[in-house]
């Protein structure tokens, strides 16, 4: 190597370490671009580079979120306004022991910064810090968060520092915890605490719940929707459970995406809290999907996709580590981005569902009170395979789309989408991805190509002088036809062979839906 490439290899930008408040790190590195950071985790041995570019990385036992292991701290900031009914809490004083351990963690070891924003709106944009002891996490947050120009990182001070400490282990009796990992969220010290897990997805939730507790507070309205533009200005928000297409069906080659998950309805509009995508790709194919395949190259990051040792291609169809793999991407590699983060007010909201059971209309429409009631059952469904223990599908209710990251009780994002039905008038839709036929092992799940077109035909207008008709069980308005797409698909009691055994499932699935329903005290 001559003199010149070892002075470009080692150079690093500067950056005052003292700010971290840890004690005598190792070494620091700071706003590295993604191909130092690549170059730094292959050096690391913390992956490996597949063929097309992509850095891959193993995140060992645990291959997803751990909501169990999540926490807030309950302080003056929090005590009355978070749902404690969902939420677990932590002590000041067992926070603080934590936030001492991952100090001394820290010591010796080197680390990497990453700074940035969460909100593309600069009138809601949260300042953030990233510090992490694996390159290849500090390369997963500059693909998903948004970055900075070079300039405004001169004397940057984040809102919020996440320090993600992916081999630390926490003690369940000396912290309070209940495992080894932990995710803990302090909003008087706004400071977020990741240890014990490799998943990188918890530094994007962490922040995402983050921003669910403090945008209300600023009259913006914190969705986990994806959300896309057609040519006109027409915005379209997309809500989803993993697993129902936010990611897949909101890249669209015909409309400019604007963010593939998490999005904020202020009085002036829309706006992505990211810069980059985090899909989903289990199946993942260039046919059924082809600007994600292809956003998946160097600067992006795949997670637990098994990869061949010889020829380096990953293979997504591959399950053996998980069901749940995933790929993050700025989301500048997707040809269709909308390089403002922005849009107007939505047009066109649509519910997406993967109804495992069969029942559920491919598409209906729905009416605001209808809107309200999905909105806070957030209906979803399970399948064989997916999660252990799961045998036959299994209905999954997530309170607006995202229990999991609702500081507040449930009205208040309610009440909120509420608000902006009324005043915007935008259509509603519940789209099922699910199945026809029959149940998950007996029934077809409905081609993707056939959703597409449903999808197309509502956001175009192609339904709105079509003939509807009441469906019973759930009293949906569901469409008699869409172009493109075969008649007999929207009436899905006729698509079983045994039309009682229909209304037996659909009966029994309607039941769960009132059950849920009266959580909210309707």
């Amino acid at each position: 190597m001559n003199l010149e490439s070892e002075r470009i290899l080692a150079a690093t930008p500067p950056f005052d370490a003292t700010v971290l408040e840890i004690p005598q790190p190792g070494q620091v590195f700071a706003h590295l671009t993604s191909a130092v950071l690549v170059e730094h985790a292959v050096r690391r041995r913390e992956g490996v580079l597949t063929e097309n570019g992509a850095f891959s990385a193993y995140t060992g036992p645990r291959t997803g979120r751990s909501p169990k292991d999540k926490y807030i701290v309950r302080d003056s900031r929090t005590a009355a306004s978070v749902d404690w009914s969902a939420n677990q809490s932590m002590e000041p004083e067992l926070f603080n022991r934590l936030l001492e351990r991952f100090r001394q963690h820290f010591r010796g070891r080197d680390l990497y910064v990453f700074d940035g924003y969460a909100g593309a709106d600069p009138r809601y944009r949260l300042r953030l810090r990233v510090v992490t002891e694996k390159a290849w996490h500090s390369l997963f947050a500059r693909a998903l968060f948004l970055r900075p120009a070079r300039e405004e990182l001169q004397g940057f001070t984040p809102d919020w520092t996440v320090w993600h400490a992916a081999d630390f282990h926490a003690d369940p009796v000396r912290d309070g915890t209940r495992s080894d990992a932990c995710i803990v969220l302090n909003f008087e010290q706004r400071r977020v605490l990741v240890g014990g897990t490799h998943y990188a997805g918890e530094i994007k939730k962490a922040i995402f719940t983050v921003l669910n507790f403090l945008l209300p507070e600023q009259g913006v309205f914190p969705m986990h929707c994806a959300a896309n533009v057609g040519g006109n200005g027409d915005v379209a928000l997309f809500f989803g459970l993993s697993g129902t297409g936010k990611t897949t069906l909101s890249a669209d080659g015909t409309r400019r995406l604007i963010g593939d998950d998490e999005h904020g309805w202020s009085d002036q509009g829309i706006f992505n809290f990211e810069g980059g995508c985090y899909a989903k790709t289990i199946h993942l194919s260039a046919d059924g999907e082809p600007q994600i395949w292809n956003a998946l190259r160097f600067g992006s990051v795949l997670e637990n996709i098994p990869v061949d040792p010889y020829s380096r291609q990953p293979d997504f169809s591959d399950e053996r580590i998980t069901e749940n793999t995933r790929a993050a991407y700025p989301l500048h590699y997707i040809p269709h981005y909308e390089p403002s983060g922005q849009g107007s007010h939505p047009r066109h909201i649509i519910f997406l569902t993967c109804d495992a059971f069969g029942v559920l209309p491919p598409l209906a429409r729905l009416d605001p009170e209808q809107a309200i009631r999905y909105f806070l059952c957030g209906y979803t469904a399970k399948v064989a395979g997916t999660e252990t223990g799961v045998h036959e599908p299994t209905p999954e209710f997530s309170t607006c789309f995202a229990q999991p990251f609702l500081p507040r009780p449930p009205q208040v994002y309610a009440q909120m989408l509420r608000q902006r039905l009324e005043q915007h008038r935008p259509a509603v839709w519940l789209l099922n991805t699910g199945w026809s036929g029959g149940p998950f092992g007996t029934g077809q799940r409905i081609p993707l190509t056939w959703t597409r077109k449903m999808l197309a035909a509502a956001l175009q207008g192609d339904l709105d002088a079509v003939a509807y008709e009441t469906e019973p069980h759930f009293g949906l308005a569901v469409p008699r036809e869409c172009p493109g797409v075969p008649s007999w698909l929207f009436r899905p009691r006729d698509t079983w062979s045994d039309p009682a055994a229909y209304d037996k499932a659909a009966a029994s699935l309607a039941a769960r839906f009132v059950a849920e329903e009266r959580r909210f005290r309707f």
